[in-house]
Protein backbone atom coordinates (compact mmCIF):
# COMPACT_ATOMS: atom_id res chain seq x y z
CA UNK A 1 0.00 0.00 0.00
CA UNK A 2 1.50 3.55 -1.07
CA UNK A 3 0.71 7.03 -0.81
CA UNK A 4 -2.71 8.89 0.69
CA UNK A 5 -4.37 5.23 0.45
CA UNK A 6 -2.25 4.38 3.59
CA UNK A 7 -2.90 7.61 5.09
CA UNK A 8 -6.97 6.75 5.85
CA UNK A 9 -6.23 2.91 6.42
CA UNK A 10 -5.68 3.10 9.72
CA UNK A 11 -9.30 4.88 10.63
CA UNK A 12 -10.90 2.51 8.06
CA UNK A 13 -9.43 -0.68 10.04
CA UNK A 14 -10.91 1.42 13.20
CA UNK A 15 -13.93 1.97 11.99
CA UNK A 16 -14.05 -1.75 10.54
CA UNK A 17 -13.66 -3.25 14.09
CA UNK A 18 -16.19 -1.19 15.69
CA UNK A 19 -18.63 -1.85 13.07
CA UNK A 20 -18.15 -5.70 13.41
CA UNK A 21 -19.08 -5.54 16.92
CA UNK A 22 -22.55 -3.93 15.77
CA UNK A 23 -23.58 -4.94 12.37
CA UNK A 24 -23.93 -7.97 9.84
CA UNK A 25 -20.56 -8.76 8.47
CA UNK A 26 -19.67 -7.34 4.63
CA UNK A 27 -22.65 -4.73 3.30
CA UNK A 28 -20.59 -5.00 0.16
CA UNK A 29 -19.63 -7.65 -2.10
CA UNK A 30 -15.75 -8.50 -2.42
CA UNK A 31 -14.16 -7.31 -5.22
CA UNK A 32 -13.81 -9.15 -8.61
CA UNK A 33 -10.05 -8.28 -7.69
CA UNK A 34 -9.40 -11.10 -5.25
CA UNK A 35 -10.83 -13.72 -7.27
CA UNK A 36 -8.58 -11.82 -10.52
CA UNK A 37 -5.27 -12.44 -7.94
CA UNK A 38 -4.01 -16.17 -8.84
CA UNK A 39 -4.96 -15.60 -12.81
CA UNK A 40 -2.61 -12.47 -12.08
CA UNK A 41 0.09 -14.12 -10.78
CA UNK A 42 -0.06 -17.49 -12.46
CA UNK A 43 2.63 -16.74 -14.88
CA UNK A 44 4.78 -14.03 -13.10
CA UNK A 45 7.21 -14.77 -10.73
CA UNK A 46 11.08 -15.24 -10.31
CA UNK A 47 13.52 -16.34 -12.61
CA UNK A 48 13.34 -20.20 -11.64
CA UNK A 49 10.33 -20.84 -13.49
CA UNK A 50 10.97 -19.36 -17.09
CA UNK A 51 12.62 -21.07 -19.66
CA UNK A 52 14.89 -18.79 -22.47
CA UNK A 53 15.84 -20.68 -25.35
CA UNK A 54 16.18 -19.84 -28.90
CA UNK A 55 15.74 -16.53 -30.27
CA UNK A 56 19.17 -14.52 -29.16
CA UNK A 57 20.62 -12.13 -27.27
CA UNK A 58 17.96 -9.40 -28.70
CA UNK A 59 14.67 -11.57 -27.95
CA UNK A 60 16.19 -12.36 -24.44
CA UNK A 61 16.84 -8.52 -23.78
CA UNK A 62 13.16 -7.76 -25.07
CA UNK A 63 11.45 -10.66 -22.77
CA UNK A 64 12.92 -9.44 -19.84
CA UNK A 65 12.20 -5.60 -20.36
CA UNK A 66 8.76 -7.39 -20.96
CA UNK A 67 8.72 -9.48 -17.73
CA UNK A 68 9.84 -6.37 -15.88
CA UNK A 69 6.65 -4.76 -17.11
CA UNK A 70 4.82 -7.64 -16.03
CA UNK A 71 6.35 -6.96 -12.76
CA UNK A 72 5.46 -3.61 -12.02
CA UNK A 73 1.74 -3.86 -13.43
CA UNK A 74 1.38 -7.07 -10.78
CA UNK A 75 2.64 -4.25 -7.77
CA UNK A 76 0.33 -1.90 -9.06
CA UNK A 77 -2.53 -4.03 -9.73
CA UNK A 78 -1.54 -5.49 -5.99
CA UNK A 79 -1.18 -1.90 -4.47
CA UNK A 80 -4.61 -1.12 -6.12
CA UNK A 81 -6.57 -4.30 -4.78
CA UNK A 82 -5.31 -2.99 -1.09
CA UNK A 83 -5.66 0.35 -1.61
CA UNK A 84 -9.49 -0.37 -2.49
CA UNK A 85 -9.96 -2.84 0.20
CA UNK A 86 -8.73 -0.72 3.52
CA UNK A 87 -11.30 2.33 1.57
CA UNK A 88 -13.86 -0.34 1.19
CA UNK A 89 -13.66 -0.69 5.00
CA UNK A 90 -14.26 3.22 5.64
CA UNK A 91 -16.79 3.01 2.96
CA UNK A 92 -19.18 -0.01 4.97
CA UNK A 93 -18.46 2.39 8.27
CA UNK A 94 -19.98 5.65 6.45
CA UNK A 95 -22.70 3.60 4.74
CA UNK A 96 -23.80 1.89 8.06
CA UNK A 97 -24.13 5.18 10.54
CA UNK A 98 -24.64 7.64 7.86
CA UNK A 99 -27.36 8.60 5.23
CA UNK A 100 -27.10 11.97 4.57
CA UNK A 101 -26.87 12.86 0.88
CA UNK A 102 -23.65 13.15 1.35
CA UNK A 103 -22.76 10.31 2.55
CA UNK A 104 -24.90 8.70 -0.36
CA UNK A 105 -22.83 10.65 -2.57
CA UNK A 106 -19.61 9.14 -1.54
CA UNK A 107 -20.84 5.40 -2.25
CA UNK A 108 -21.68 6.30 -5.48
CA UNK A 109 -18.57 7.71 -5.92
CA UNK A 110 -17.18 4.98 -4.77
CA UNK A 111 -19.34 2.37 -6.60
CA UNK A 112 -18.10 4.19 -10.32
CA UNK A 113 -14.75 4.20 -8.99
CA UNK A 114 -15.00 0.13 -8.38
CA UNK A 115 -16.41 0.09 -12.24
CA UNK A 116 -13.34 2.00 -13.20
CA UNK A 117 -10.97 -0.50 -11.33
CA UNK A 118 -12.55 -3.17 -13.04
CA UNK A 119 -11.91 -1.77 -16.12
CA UNK A 120 -8.53 -0.85 -15.17
CA UNK A 121 -8.01 -4.93 -13.84
CA UNK A 122 -9.40 -6.23 -17.00
CA UNK A 123 -7.28 -4.33 -19.09
CA UNK A 124 -4.00 -5.30 -17.10
CA UNK A 125 -5.52 -9.70 -16.86
CA UNK A 126 -6.82 -9.47 -20.44
CA UNK A 127 -2.85 -8.02 -21.08
CA UNK A 128 -0.86 -10.90 -18.91
CA UNK A 129 -3.37 -13.81 -20.34
CA UNK A 130 -2.49 -13.23 -24.08
CA UNK A 131 1.17 -13.34 -23.55
CA UNK A 132 3.71 -16.02 -22.49
CA UNK A 133 6.47 -14.64 -21.79
CA UNK A 134 7.99 -17.76 -20.88
CA UNK A 135 7.56 -19.04 -24.43
CA UNK A 136 10.76 -20.63 -26.13
CA UNK A 137 10.01 -19.04 -28.95
CA UNK A 138 9.02 -15.92 -28.21
CA UNK A 139 10.34 -13.32 -30.50
CA UNK A 140 11.35 -9.88 -30.46
CA UNK A 141 7.86 -8.02 -31.74
CA UNK A 142 6.08 -10.61 -29.86
CA UNK A 143 7.91 -9.24 -26.70
CA UNK A 144 8.05 -5.59 -27.52
CA UNK A 145 3.82 -5.72 -27.63
CA UNK A 146 3.69 -7.42 -24.81
CA UNK A 147 5.98 -4.95 -23.01
CA UNK A 148 4.08 -2.09 -24.48
CA UNK A 149 0.35 -3.48 -23.01
CA UNK A 150 1.56 -4.32 -19.98
CA UNK A 151 3.13 -1.05 -19.46
CA UNK A 152 -0.26 0.62 -20.43
CA UNK A 153 -1.85 -1.72 -18.28
CA UNK A 154 0.28 -0.48 -15.44
CA UNK A 155 -0.11 3.21 -16.00
CA UNK A 156 -4.10 2.55 -16.22
CA UNK A 157 -3.77 0.98 -12.97
CA UNK A 158 -2.07 3.23 -11.25
CA UNK A 159 -4.26 5.98 -12.84
CA UNK A 160 -6.82 4.83 -11.05
CA UNK A 161 -5.17 4.41 -7.97
CA UNK A 162 -4.59 7.93 -7.78
CA UNK A 163 -8.29 8.61 -8.04
CA UNK A 164 -8.92 6.40 -5.40
CA UNK A 165 -6.35 7.84 -2.98
CA UNK A 166 -7.73 10.96 -3.96
CA UNK A 167 -11.09 9.98 -3.28
CA UNK A 168 -10.10 8.01 0.39
CA UNK A 169 -8.72 11.90 1.29
CA UNK A 170 -12.26 13.55 0.86
CA UNK A 171 -14.07 10.85 2.96
CA UNK A 172 -12.32 12.19 5.93
CA UNK A 173 -14.89 13.70 7.78
CA UNK A 174 -17.75 11.79 7.18
CA UNK A 175 -15.56 8.87 8.32
CA UNK A 176 -14.03 10.63 11.72
CA UNK A 177 -18.14 11.59 12.32
CA UNK A 178 -19.42 7.74 11.42
CA UNK A 179 -16.39 6.42 13.63
CA UNK A 180 -17.65 8.92 16.07
CA UNK A 181 -21.15 7.14 16.05
CA UNK A 182 -19.80 3.81 16.17
CA UNK A 183 -17.87 4.38 19.38
CA UNK A 184 -20.70 6.13 20.95
CA UNK A 185 -23.42 3.25 20.04
CA UNK A 186 -22.34 0.07 22.44
CA UNK A 187 -22.19 2.69 25.83
CA UNK A 188 -25.58 4.04 24.86
CA UNK A 189 -27.08 1.24 24.38
CA UNK A 190 -25.39 -0.12 27.80
CA UNK A 191 -27.02 2.89 29.30
CA UNK A 192 -30.10 2.44 28.09
CA UNK A 193 -30.61 -0.79 29.38
CA UNK A 194 -28.92 -0.12 33.15
CA UNK A 195 -31.76 2.82 32.96
CA UNK A 196 -34.63 0.14 32.40
CA UNK A 197 -32.82 -2.06 34.84
CA UNK A 198 -33.15 0.61 37.54
CA UNK A 199 -36.42 1.61 36.63
CA UNK A 200 -37.62 -1.97 37.17
CA UNK A 201 -36.00 -1.55 40.48
CA UNK A 202 -37.14 1.00 41.43
CA UNK A 203 -40.85 0.35 40.84
CA UNK A 204 -40.10 -3.34 42.70
CA UNK A 205 -39.07 -1.35 45.52
CA UNK A 206 -42.43 0.92 45.53
CA UNK A 207 -44.45 -2.21 44.68
CA UNK A 208 -42.75 -3.65 48.43
CA UNK A 209 -44.01 -0.71 50.22
CA UNK A 210 -47.33 -1.38 49.31
CA UNK A 211 -47.73 1.12 46.70
CA UNK A 212 -49.18 -0.33 43.08
CA UNK A 213 -47.75 2.02 40.65
CA UNK A 214 -50.03 0.70 38.13
CA UNK A 215 -49.37 3.93 35.60
CA UNK A 216 -45.72 4.00 35.89
CA UNK A 217 -45.86 -0.32 35.46
CA UNK A 218 -47.54 0.30 32.64
CA UNK A 219 -45.02 3.22 31.00
CA UNK A 220 -42.35 0.94 31.68
CA UNK A 221 -44.23 -1.97 29.90
CA UNK A 222 -44.13 -0.14 27.06
CA UNK A 223 -40.61 0.17 26.42
CA UNK A 224 -40.43 -3.46 26.26
CA UNK A 225 -40.96 -3.19 22.19
CA UNK A 226 -37.87 -1.00 21.77
CA UNK A 227 -35.58 -2.78 24.56
CA UNK A 228 -36.09 -5.76 22.01
CA UNK A 229 -35.14 -3.86 19.19
CA UNK A 230 -31.81 -2.30 21.17
CA UNK A 231 -30.91 -6.24 21.89
CA UNK A 232 -31.55 -6.97 17.88
CA UNK A 233 -29.00 -4.61 16.95
CA UNK A 234 -28.00 -1.99 14.37
CA UNK A 235 -27.10 -4.31 11.90
CA UNK A 236 -30.81 -5.11 11.57
CA UNK A 237 -32.58 -1.42 12.49
CA UNK A 238 -29.40 0.93 11.63
CA UNK A 239 -26.72 2.81 13.70
CA UNK A 240 -28.50 6.03 13.40
CA UNK A 241 -31.71 4.90 14.39
CA UNK A 242 -30.19 2.63 17.42
CA UNK A 243 -28.35 5.68 19.18
CA UNK A 244 -32.00 7.81 19.29
CA UNK A 245 -33.57 4.80 20.31
CA UNK A 246 -31.27 4.61 22.79
CA UNK A 247 -31.61 8.10 24.21
CA UNK A 248 -35.25 7.61 23.74
CA UNK A 249 -35.23 4.87 25.99
CA UNK A 250 -32.99 6.29 28.50
CA UNK A 251 -34.68 9.24 28.80
CA UNK A 252 -37.88 7.95 29.89
CA UNK A 253 -36.75 4.94 32.06
CA UNK A 254 -35.06 7.27 33.84
CA UNK A 255 -38.27 9.23 34.35
CA UNK A 256 -40.03 5.68 35.32
CA UNK A 257 -37.19 5.33 37.93
CA UNK A 258 -37.47 9.07 39.29
CA UNK A 259 -41.20 9.30 39.90
CA UNK A 260 -40.85 5.75 41.20
CA UNK A 261 -38.64 7.07 43.80
CA UNK A 262 -40.61 9.48 44.11
CA UNK A 263 -43.85 7.89 44.72
CA UNK A 264 -43.71 7.26 48.43
CA UNK A 265 -43.03 10.95 49.68
CA UNK A 266 -45.92 11.74 46.72
CA UNK A 267 -48.46 9.97 48.40
CA UNK A 268 -47.85 10.91 52.02
CA UNK A 269 -47.85 14.38 50.44
CA UNK A 270 -51.14 13.64 49.11
CA UNK A 271 -52.52 12.42 52.69
CA UNK A 272 -51.18 16.17 54.42
CA UNK A 273 -52.98 17.55 51.41
CA UNK A 274 -56.09 15.95 51.96
CA UNK A 275 -56.29 16.66 55.99
CA UNK A 276 -55.45 20.27 55.35
CA UNK A 277 -57.71 21.33 53.10
CA UNK A 278 -60.38 19.47 54.82
CA UNK A 279 -59.59 21.60 57.85
CA UNK A 280 -59.74 24.91 55.78
CA UNK A 281 -63.00 24.24 53.93
CA UNK A 282 -64.67 23.50 57.51
CA UNK A 283 -62.97 26.88 58.47
CA UNK A 284 -64.79 28.57 55.58
CA UNK A 285 -67.98 27.06 56.54
CA UNK A 286 -67.93 28.70 59.28
CA UNK A 287 -66.68 31.92 58.23
CA UNK A 288 -69.12 31.88 55.38
CA UNK A 289 -71.60 32.05 58.22
CA UNK A 290 -70.21 35.16 59.10
CA UNK A 291 -70.79 37.40 55.85
CA UNK A 292 -74.76 37.66 56.18
CA UNK A 293 -74.34 39.85 59.69
CA UNK A 294 -71.74 41.71 58.05
CA UNK A 295 -74.09 42.10 54.91
CA UNK A 296 -76.94 43.72 57.34
CA UNK A 297 -74.90 45.67 58.67
CA UNK A 298 -73.39 47.09 55.29
CA UNK A 299 -77.25 47.28 54.50
CA UNK A 300 -77.92 49.50 57.59
CA UNK A 301 -75.32 52.37 57.31
CA UNK A 302 -74.21 52.43 53.66
CA UNK A 303 -76.41 53.06 50.40
CA UNK A 304 -77.01 50.34 48.18
CA UNK A 305 -74.06 50.91 45.55
CA UNK A 306 -71.85 50.32 48.60
CA UNK A 307 -72.86 46.69 49.15
CA UNK A 308 -75.38 45.92 46.29
CA UNK A 309 -72.71 43.33 44.55
CA UNK A 310 -71.26 41.89 47.48
CA UNK A 311 -75.26 40.61 48.12
CA UNK A 312 -74.83 36.76 46.36
CA UNK A 313 -71.64 35.99 48.11
CA UNK A 314 -73.09 33.95 51.41
CA UNK A 315 -75.21 31.67 48.44
CA UNK A 316 -71.94 31.50 46.52
CA UNK A 317 -69.60 30.83 49.57
CA UNK A 318 -71.66 28.15 50.58
CA UNK A 319 -71.82 26.62 47.09
CA UNK A 320 -68.54 26.53 46.76
CA UNK A 321 -67.42 24.74 49.93
CA UNK A 322 -70.08 21.92 48.95
CA UNK A 323 -68.48 21.79 45.84
CA UNK A 324 -65.05 21.58 47.24
CA UNK A 325 -66.43 18.72 50.06
CA UNK A 326 -67.46 16.51 47.23
CA UNK A 327 -64.56 17.18 45.49
CA UNK A 328 -62.43 16.36 48.65
CA UNK A 329 -63.90 13.13 48.67
CA UNK A 330 -63.44 11.90 45.29
CA UNK A 331 -59.93 12.85 45.84
CA UNK A 332 -59.92 10.42 48.55
CA UNK A 333 -61.07 7.89 46.87
CA UNK A 334 -58.65 8.34 43.99
CA UNK A 335 -56.10 8.82 46.56
CA UNK A 336 -57.19 4.80 48.17
CA UNK A 337 -57.28 3.76 44.61
CA UNK A 338 -53.91 4.84 44.20
CA UNK A 339 -54.97 7.19 41.22
CA UNK A 340 -52.33 9.37 41.77
CA UNK A 341 -52.50 12.06 38.58
CA UNK A 342 -56.64 12.07 39.31
CA UNK A 343 -55.69 12.37 43.37
CA UNK A 344 -53.69 15.78 42.56
CA UNK A 345 -55.98 16.90 39.77
CA UNK A 346 -58.93 16.58 42.24
CA UNK A 347 -56.95 18.71 45.11
CA UNK A 348 -55.92 21.48 42.95
CA UNK A 349 -59.45 21.48 42.12
CA UNK A 350 -60.26 21.99 45.61
CA UNK A 351 -57.72 24.31 46.34
CA UNK A 352 -58.67 26.80 43.58
CA UNK A 353 -62.43 26.96 44.76
CA UNK A 354 -61.09 27.21 48.42
CA UNK A 355 -59.23 30.36 47.12
CA UNK A 356 -62.03 31.83 45.11
CA UNK A 357 -64.17 31.18 48.63
CA UNK A 358 -62.17 32.97 51.26
CA UNK A 359 -61.70 36.43 48.73
CA UNK A 360 -65.52 36.52 48.67
CA UNK A 361 -65.83 35.82 52.29
CA UNK A 362 -62.86 38.42 53.31
CA UNK A 363 -64.30 40.96 51.09
CA UNK A 364 -67.35 41.51 52.77
CA UNK A 365 -65.52 42.30 56.41
CA UNK A 366 -63.03 44.13 53.56
CA UNK A 367 -65.73 46.67 52.68
CA UNK A 368 -67.44 47.08 55.76
CA UNK A 369 -63.72 47.88 57.38
CA UNK A 370 -62.80 50.37 54.65
CA UNK A 371 -66.30 51.85 54.54
CA UNK A 372 -65.92 52.56 57.87
CA UNK A 373 -62.45 53.96 57.62
CA UNK A 374 -63.68 56.64 55.00
CA UNK A 375 -67.15 57.31 56.17
CA UNK A 376 -64.68 58.35 59.79
CA UNK A 377 -62.19 60.20 57.95
CA UNK A 378 -62.79 61.12 53.91
CA UNK A 379 -59.68 63.26 53.96
CA UNK A 380 -57.17 61.19 54.69
CA UNK A 381 -58.18 59.29 51.23
CA UNK A 382 -57.88 62.64 49.33
CA UNK A 383 -54.99 63.07 50.90
CA UNK A 384 -53.04 60.04 49.58
CA UNK A 385 -54.35 60.59 46.46
CA UNK A 386 -53.28 64.17 46.28
CA UNK A 387 -49.76 63.30 47.02
CA UNK A 388 -49.93 60.43 44.32
CA UNK A 389 -51.04 63.00 41.88
CA UNK A 390 -48.23 65.93 42.79
CA UNK A 391 -45.73 63.42 42.94
CA UNK A 392 -46.07 62.32 39.61
CA UNK A 393 -46.54 66.56 38.67
CA UNK A 394 -43.34 67.44 39.76
CA UNK A 395 -41.81 64.33 37.94
CA UNK A 396 -43.21 65.66 35.15
CA UNK A 397 -41.69 68.89 35.51
CA UNK A 398 -38.33 68.11 36.62
CA UNK A 399 -35.27 69.32 33.70
CA UNK A 400 -38.33 70.98 31.72
CA UNK A 401 -39.66 74.48 31.44
CA UNK A 402 -43.26 72.92 30.34
CA UNK A 403 -44.52 69.63 30.80
CA UNK A 404 -44.92 66.97 27.97
CA UNK A 405 -48.97 67.04 27.34
CA UNK A 406 -49.13 63.37 27.25
CA UNK A 407 -48.46 63.55 30.77
CA UNK A 408 -49.50 66.87 31.67
CA UNK A 409 -53.18 66.13 30.05
CA UNK A 410 -54.26 62.98 32.33
CA UNK A 411 -53.16 64.66 35.56
CA UNK A 412 -54.96 67.79 35.19
CA UNK A 413 -57.61 65.37 34.53
CA UNK A 414 -56.75 63.33 38.16
CA UNK A 415 -57.02 66.66 40.29
CA UNK A 416 -60.66 67.13 39.02
CA UNK A 417 -61.53 63.64 39.19
CA UNK A 418 -60.24 63.89 43.20
CA UNK A 419 -62.30 66.90 43.66
CA UNK A 420 -65.35 66.19 42.44
CA UNK A 421 -65.38 62.64 44.12
CA UNK A 422 -64.84 64.76 47.02
CA UNK A 423 -67.66 66.76 46.14
CA UNK A 424 -69.96 63.33 45.51
CA UNK A 425 -69.60 62.89 49.55
CA UNK A 426 -72.15 65.51 50.21
CA UNK A 427 -75.67 64.82 51.10
CA UNK A 428 -78.17 62.17 52.72
CA UNK A 429 -76.76 58.66 51.53
CA UNK A 430 -73.14 59.54 49.91
CA UNK A 431 -71.32 56.65 47.93
CA UNK A 432 -68.85 56.50 49.72
CA UNK A 433 -67.74 53.33 47.54
CA UNK A 434 -67.83 55.57 44.55
CA UNK A 435 -65.22 57.50 46.17
CA UNK A 436 -63.14 54.85 47.31
CA UNK A 437 -62.90 53.40 44.34
CA UNK A 438 -62.33 56.47 42.11
CA UNK A 439 -59.51 57.48 44.78
CA UNK A 440 -57.84 53.55 43.76
CA UNK A 441 -58.22 54.81 39.65
CA UNK A 442 -56.87 57.97 40.51
CA UNK A 443 -53.63 56.98 41.49
CA UNK A 444 -53.44 54.46 39.28
CA UNK A 445 -53.39 56.58 36.88
CA UNK A 446 -50.63 59.10 38.25
CA UNK A 447 -48.28 55.38 38.86
CA UNK A 448 -49.14 54.91 34.92
CA UNK A 449 -47.69 57.90 34.00
CA UNK A 450 -44.74 58.01 36.71
CA UNK A 451 -43.92 54.94 34.48
CA UNK A 452 -43.97 56.16 31.33
CA UNK A 453 -41.64 59.23 32.38
CA UNK A 454 -39.14 56.59 33.63
CA UNK A 455 -39.00 54.51 31.10
CA UNK A 456 -39.15 57.46 28.67
CA UNK A 457 -35.89 59.01 30.34
CA UNK A 458 -34.06 55.74 30.79
CA UNK A 459 -34.39 54.86 27.09
CA UNK A 460 -32.89 58.41 26.21
CA UNK A 461 -30.14 57.51 28.49
CA UNK A 462 -29.14 54.26 26.99
CA UNK A 463 -25.88 54.79 25.08
CA UNK A 464 -26.27 54.89 20.79
CA UNK A 465 -24.58 51.77 19.18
Amino acid sequence: MSGAGAGRAAPGRRGARLLAAVLAPVLLPVPLLVAALPAAFASGGGGGGRRWFGGGRGSENQRAAAQEAKDAAAEAFYELDTAQRDLRLSIETIGAVDSTPRARKALDGFAALGRRIDEASGIYITAVDAHDLDRHDLDVATATRAHNELTKAKDELVRVKGELDTFARGLGPLLDSAETQLARLAPAVERAKQALLAASNALDTVRGSGLRADDLAARLAALSPELTRLNEGAGRHGVGETLQRADRVLREAEAVRSEADRLPERAKEIDRRLVSLRTRAQALANRAGSVEPVLSELRRRFSAACWQDLQPVPAQAGESVRQAETKLKEAAKAREEQRWPDATALLSTVRALLNDTDEAVSAAGDRLQRLNAVQKDPQQEVDRTRFAVRDAQRLAMAGRATPDPRHARPLDEAVGRVDRALAGLEGRHPDYWHFLTEMEAVRATASHVVDEIREERAGNRAPRR
